[in-house]
């Protein structure tokens, strides 16, 4: 199972930068927000991600152990969204044991390290 999560969170890192670098490619995030913002949709959108943001950073905070990595992987989410969650989870899974049961993933005990 482990396995399997490393290839979707690397599909979701690569997937995410690459659509990412494209929008990039075809306009500053400035001028979009501003040329979006009118739409409700837009705004519906956004606020929906940003509280999903929030939601996996709080298990995040959870599992880290000191205030300031807490407050770092949260300043990493707001600004990167899923490739900072991508990131996070690649690097957990790192440093899982291939021995240890997927649950494990979600609580606070400290994987092994190699």
């Amino acid at each position: 199972m482990t396995l399997s999560l490393k290839l979707f969170f690397a599909l979701m890192l690569i997937a995410m930068l690459a659509i990412t670098t494209a929008a990039s490619l075809d306009r500053g995030l400035v001028a979009a927000a501003g040329a979006l913002w009118p739409d409700l949709w837009f705004r519906a959108t956004l606020a929906d991600a940003y509280f999903a943001f929030l939601t996996v950073w709080i298990w995040i905070a959870w599992r880290e152990p000191t205030w300031p990595r807490r407050l770092a992987w949260l300043v990493a989410v707001l600004c990167l969204g899923s490739i900072a969650i991508a990131l996070y989870a690649l690097a957990l899974l790192g440093r899982a044991d291939p021995e240890d049961p997927v649950r494990i993933l979600l609580t606070r005990r400290r994987m092994r390290t190699r």
